[in-house]
């Protein structure tokens, strides 16, 4: 008996690598950020640190709220009286099983109770509870002044002001009003508190949504309407009007990645959409003619392409359609102005020369008429419900004809997906001219990102008054009356989640970036105790430039041995790309044909990879917005294991600390005390400044920027490759013969066919 194993047996850890949670290892238990433990249920309490405190007192101070924002106020219990259901009938939930009488708890104290047949609604105590313990903020942005208020306000001389000012100080900061509805514990309680469609509600729980994130705890009973909908008669689509055709409200959420945003403002639109064409509606609110009833703006094709699909998810079995723009496409119907522009080219026809004549002998003989020549290039109309395109894509159509932007005046519902990039400079005109192509007059606007400045707020508020400014002075009719903008914060913003690993590695130089690239590519299979993380495949490599990602993925196009898949296991994707080899990419990517894939800031923003373990910043990001969006393709919905990587040389280090600072904030949310941004290291490095941030944000790191280099030398420090490609062909070719070499000398000796080991991965071999 070996004494020395039997010793081992009861040491306290072998030399293996412990097993690491990886997000491609399935969907996470519980997809919510933030929350607490079964140990602190019992103490509501816990979190709250004295600015908390402070905050709770100012709330509890008189604050005017509008009343069709007052959740607690007497006009809400006035609306809710007599709604209650006999007990006979009873109430269904979304499985169909009838809950009379039952009564039953969530960990919030009050999730599922029913009472006759109505779900019973939390207190404002356990709704204020509920939302902080989140992390939930919902505040309304936009100060409210009737015609009258804002007339007196603007008569005032100059002298008046003044002398207030004197005498009554500065004016002191007004304290915003803070709103708690009713949270969302529970998907079933869109069928039982909100009358969604039933269909839809199906199709929520095929796609598996069972547990809201944060966002979708808070943003959809904003959205869906405050009120409970009469259990009764949610079975016929009728309610008191709040839960079919949902509140009348102007949304900026402000949610971490990966959180669900998505869902939480398709699923308000198609309820009443399919609410609206059940009821005939179409006409009634003024909406007359063809076109979409929502369009949904994202600033990529990627990620307009993902928005649709699953947008089409969840409409499976509907009345309510969804269309993607392509070219091709037409929004608005323009058969008028086709029947002009028609009879114009015909006069203009009519007084043409002999060459003229002798072409329309031409199209005689082929058989072809100019009434079918124009109908086969008249552009298909949209008859879906939802378009969902990129800003300048439906820009371009809308411009096709006259030059000037065409109105929509059938849209009801805009949607700003990635808010602060399309209301940035490189889309702002763009977007902005679609805004105000929207004439209807009850017209929605959403906006959602997981990063939105002050200056984004202020754009949105100032354009929604333009808007309604100017179409008091143009319309015929009185408008109803406006609505308020709501601003929903989960966590802090502009803060990356708590749920990645993040690195910071300092490599020195280009040279050094590839070494330490390889590295994560060839991890080293000895026995260490260092419980990090480490990068698994598949991951993610951005780079600043176009040109940055095809060199890379030309230096790394045989570091993966055939063995393992080769060079096929390694893609780039990037804006130069036709659109069939991008589309064509990211299949083979989501499919796990391809591990390693290569790319700029294109798939920076929204796109959905649920299974990617990690993330390489190869070149610094040029904001800490647009860091907060790269780490944010990892460790989603609340899957754990995710890693971010980034990388940094010695022309990195003026701009490193707003990398820097977005991880030690996000170390904060995870409770540790410090972690990869040590306080040494947010000392030493330089604070750049406001002029730096900006230029480093319009054009990246300068050392960076084809044909920028001063001269030979900088461009030899700043190229990613080292050897030129027909020097790595023949060595990888060199390679290659050398490992087949070796596996037929084993084959003969042993017997054995060589094959993969079951082991865990330890990085592709060399």
């Amino acid at each position: 008996m070996d004494v020395f194993k039997l010793l081992t047996r009861s040491a306290k850890a072998s030399h293996t690598t412990p097993r690491q949670t990886l997000p491609s290892s399935g969907e996470a238990s519980n997809p919510q950020l933030f929350g607490y433990t079964a140990e602190q249920e019992g103490q509501p309490n816990l979190q709250l640190g004295r600015k908390r405190k402070r905050e709770e007192d100012s709330v509890k101070e008189a604050i005017t709220i509008p009343k069709e924002l007052d959740f607690f106020g007497e006009a809400f219990h006035h609306k809710n009286d007599g709604a209650q259901v006999g007990k006979n009938q009873g109430s269904r939930g979304a499985n169909g099983n009838s809950q009379d009488g039952e009564s039953t708890q969530d960990k919030y104290g009050a999730g599922k109770r029913m009472v006759e047949g109505l779900v019973e609604r939390l207190s404002e105590d356990e709704c204020k509870r509920v939302l902080r313990i989140h992390k939930l903020k919902i505040t309304v942005l936009e100060d409210f002044h009737t015609e009258k208020e804002k007339d007196l306000i603007g008569k005032k001389s100059k002298k008046r002001k003044k002398t207030e000012e004197k005498l009554q100080g500065p004016p002191a900061k007004k304290a915003k009003s803070q709103l708690y509805p009713q949270p969302l514990t529970a998907f079933e309680q869109l069928r039982s508190r909100y009358a969604i469609s039933k269909r839809l509600a199906e199709n929520l729980e095929a796609q598996g949504y069972t547990v809201p994130t944060e966002v979708q705890l808070g943003g959809l009973p904003l959205l869906l309407g405050a009120r409970d909908a009469q259990v009764g008669d949610q079975q016929n689509g009728e309610g008191n009007g709040y839960g079919k055709q949902g509140q009348d409200l102007d949304l900026l959420a402000v949610a971490p990645t990966g959180s669900g945003k998505t869902v939480t403002f398709l699923v308000p639109v198609l309820n009443a959409l399919i609410g609206e064409i059940k009821s005939s509606t179409r006409e009634m609110d003024g909406a007359t003619g063809i076109g979409p009833r929502a369009i949904i703006i994202a600033p990529t094709k990627e990620l307009a392409a993902q928005i649709a699909n699953e947008s089409r998810k969840l409409t499976l079995g509907t009345t309510v359609k969804t269309a993607l723009m392509k070219k091709g496409m037409e929004v608005v119907d323009r058969s008028g102005e086709e029947m002009t522009n028609n009879h114009a080219e015909d006069e203009r026809r009519n007084d043409t020369s002999e060459e003229d004549d002798h072409s329309v002998n031409e199209l005689k003989a082929t058989g072809s008429t100019r009434k079918e020549r124009r109908k086969r290039k008249q552009a298909e109309i949209v008859k879906a419900a939802i378009l969902v395109a990129t800003p300048l894509a439906l820009l371009n159509v809308l411009k096709k004809h006259s030059g000037e932007t065409t109105p929509l005046p059938t849209v009801r519902y805009l949607i700003l997906d990635e808010a602060d990039v399309l209301l940035d400079p490189l889309f702002r005109d763009q977007t902005l001219s679609i805004w105000n192509a929207c004439t209807h007059p009850s017209l929605r606007v959403s906006l959602w990102s997981a990063t939105m400045g002050s200056n984004i707020e202020e754009l949105a508020i100032s354009t929604i008054n333009n808007r309604w400014h100017s179409l008091v002075s143009s319309y015929p009719v009185p408008l109803p009356p406006r609505v308020p903008l709501i601003r929903l914060v989960v966590g802090l913003k502009d803060s990356a989640i708590p749920n990645v690993t993040h690195k910071l590695v300092y490599a020195a130089t280009e040279q050094g970036k590839l070494l330490a690239l390889r590295q994560l590519l060839h991890p080293t299979s000895m026995p260490s105790i260092d419980t990090t993380p480490t990068l698994r495949p598949p991951f993610l490599i951005f780079t600043q430039t176009i040109p940055r990602a095809m060199a890379l993925h030309s230096e790394l196009l045989y570091d993966i041995p055939p063995e393992a898949g080769g060079s096929a296991r390694i893609a780039v994707l990037h804006a130069g790309l036709p659109s069939m080899a991008r589309d064509s990419v990211m299949t083979r990517f989501r499919r796990g044909e391809v591990w390693v894939l290569i790319t700029t800031d294109l798939l920076a923003r929204g796109v959905d990879f649920r299974g990617l373990n990690g993330v390489v910043n190869y070149d610094v990001p040029n904001s800490a917005a647009a860091y907060v969006h790269r780490v944010g393709r990892t460790g989603r919905a609340g899957r754990e294991g995710g890693v971010a990587v980034t990388l940094y040389t010695t022309e990195d280090i003026p701009y490193i600390k707003n990398v820097a600072n977005v991880i030690r904030a996000s170390e904060k949310l995870q409770g540790k005390a410090e972690g990869d941004a040590k306080k040494w290291l947010l000392d030493a490095l330089p604070t750049p400044s406001k002029r730096d941030r900006q230029k480093l944000k319009q054009r990246g790191v300068e050392a960076r920027r084809p044909g920028k280099a001063a001269d030979a030398k900088t461009k030899a420090r700043t190229r990613i490759s080292t050897k030129s490609g027909w020097e790595k062909r023949m060595e990888n070719n060199r390679r290659g013969a050398i490992a087949g070499s070796r596996m037929r000398k084993k084959v003969n000796e042993e017997g054995v066919k060589g094959g993969g080991s079951e082991s865990e991965f330890e990085g592709f071999a060399d």
